[in-house]
């Protein structure tokens, strides 16, 4: 193990003769020893893995559930007002699609070829790892790192408040209950809390379970989608278009308005690639990968672009800039007294999507602290519900403490800029694994221009709003991943122990205690599976201790 490696192992490797099950003065019952012990260590490495259970339909939810959540209720009035026109507007929304679609495509090739959970870190890591020790796994710990640290848990953060804000607006309302500024403040950031502490619990329990939910929210969003979509569709019939009759008037002409436009978009889009972080858990992955992201894109693409029509034909382009709540100002316009369906609408699709955030970052975090660049107690999983326990518990504590001072709108542009850096960056490891791994089957291989397309598209996003209209969050988003090397270079490349971060520190014995909690009133734990080498007895003979001397967990490296 590299990160968070305990030094102090004299205690750990510490064996009885009951633990070993050795017996010194008989070499033969000391070999059928070994072999009933490596036996039942390959039945436990066996028996820990994630298991595989998202199938097709589980898997196109999981994609179109990801993806809707409060981009489509909260970027539309951002986008408009960096695109500057209803037409470019509706272009741009189109051009997202596309770009993701083709992003999407291009990822079935690598997850396909690389059938591992992980996503963009596991390609990294294939892709670049074996070209040098020292700056081979580089990009794939930055990717850890920044995804850990800042990308999931400011996706979950921005849903969390979006989330908060549809919930508690509409029953202050109702109630006619007229709150200062600072209570507001307040109760949006604890009902943000609440629904992440739901979630990273639902998330925890169950593989099952986590799914479930995915589906059903799923259903209930496209339902409250379709009522938008038919509203539009009935009121552009009446003859409402003066709205969509501006077309282009006023619109966006800089590189850096259009990009700063475009991350609205990506943010709304963001999602599409996160059925590959659960590669591992997908049956029939070389099946359902690509046709479950050739269904849900598409049909995303037009969802998207039929709902910012039916907010124009309703809704001036101002009131929809100027709006905090979109789509409910939609409602209120349109359904009158059953204008209460969209914000519950609403608040169903932002809880499935905070939901799926949660499932796929978790897994991240759980390939990086199996593959070493990563504290070890984040390749924890569950004994019995093979549910990635501690990168669930840390994605939500962080997103928790990301929504106090948390702002959308600056959250997305962060969130948009660094995605964009690592976008670019998978589709270089795609062409570089044509040429390292052109010998490897693939089930799937998209033509070369494709991935071309969304490798220079990225380098635009990334180079025209700091070329236009350089803003803080953009340095905050370099310095940050900057800052990375700072770690990799004594705890990843050296091996070096991270302090508190070992084994039997308190840090791992109250994460586990904290998932007996949250998990059962009865027997649970966190347990590993250490290796040890005997050094009394045959070197070679690799044995190991089991955690809670009743399930052994392989080390997973």
């Amino acid at each position: 193990m590299t990160v968070g490696e305990n030094a102090g192992g004299d205690s750990i490797r510490r064996r009885t003769s009951q633990d070993l099950s050795l017996q010194k003065n008989d070499g033969t019952n000391g070999i059928k020893s070994i072999d009933s012990a490596n036996h039942d260590f390959s039945n436990a490495k066996d028996e820990m893995r994630l298991k595989r259970q998202v199938g097709l339909f589980s898997g196109v939810a999981l994609v179109i559930g990801n993806i809707i959540g409060s981009g489509i209720f909260v970027s539309p009035g951002y986008l408009l007002a960096s695109a500057g026109s209803p037409g470019l507007c509706l272009i741009l929304w189109g051009v997202c699609g596309i770009y993701s679609l083709l992003g999407a495509i291009a990822y079935c090739e690598i997850g396909t070829l690389i059938p591992k959970s992980g996503g963009e870190y596991i390609y990294f890591l294939e892709a670049f790892g074996p070209i040098n020790k020292f700056f081979g796994p580089m990009l794939a710990f930055i990717y850890a790192w920044v995804s850990v640290f800042l990308l999931s848990p400011s996706s979950v953060a921005i849903l969390a408040l979006s989330f908060a804000e549809y919930f508690v607006t509409p029953i202050l309302t109702a109630i006619d209950f007229c709150t200062d500024p600072y209570l507001s403040y307040v109760l949006n950031r604890l009902v943000a809390a609440i629904c992440i502490g739901i979630i990273a619990f639902v998330n925890c329990y169950s593989v099952t379970a986590a799914t479930w939910v995915q589906n059903v929210f799923t259903i209930a969003k496209l339902t409250a989608i379709a009522i938008i979509i038919g509203g539009g569709l009935y009121y552009l019939g009446l003859g409402y278009t003066e709205n969509l009759e501006n077309g282009f008037e006023g619109s966006a002409t800089s590189f850096g308005q259009i990009a700063t436009a475009f991350y609205g978009g990506l943010w709304a889009y963001s999602g599409w690639n996160n059925l590959n972080y659960i590669t591992e858990e997908i049956k029939n992955p070389y099946r359902n990968l690509p046709l479950a992201i050739t269904i849900a894109l598409p049909l995303t693409t037009i969802l998207y672009v039929s709902i910012n029509v039916s907010y124009l034909t309703v809704l001036t382009p101002q009131e929809i800039i100027n709006s905090d709540a979109v789509a409910v100002d939609w409602g209120i316009k349109v359904l009158g007294p059953a204008s209460f369906l969209i914000p519950l609408g609403v608040v169903m699709s932002i809880f499935g999507a905070t939901n799926g955030t949660v499932f796929t970052a978790g897994r991240i975090s759980h390939v990086a602290g199996r593959e070493g660049h990563a504290p070890d107690f984040l390749s924890y999983i569950h004994i019995e519900k093979k549910t990635p326990i501690a990168p669930i518990l840390l994605t939500s504590l962080l997103a928790t403490l990301m929504i106090i001072p948390g702002d959308i709108a600056s959250l997305i542009d962060f969130f948009g800029f660094t995605i964009s850096l690592f976008y670019c960056a998978a589709m270089v490891a795609l062409i570089v694994m044509r040429f390292t791994k052109k010998d490897e089957h693939r089930p799937i291989k998209v033509p070369i221009i494709i991935p071309i397309i969304v490798m220079a598209v990225s380098a635009v996003l990334i180079v025209a709003p700091i070329a236009a209209a350089p803003q803080v969050q953009y340095f905050y988003a370099l310095l940050f991943i900057l800052a990375g090397l700072i770690f990799y270079v004594p705890f990843v490349y050296y091996k070096r122990a991270v302090p508190g971060i070992g084994k039997n520190t308190l840090l791992s014995i109250l994460l586990r205690c904290l998932s007996h909690y949250l998990l059962t009133i009865n027997d649970f734990c966190l347990s590993r599976v250490i290796y040890c080498v005997s050094s009394e007895n045959s070197k070679s003979s690799s044995n190991y201790l089991i955690g809670n001397g009743k399930h052994p967990i392989p080390e997973g490296n």
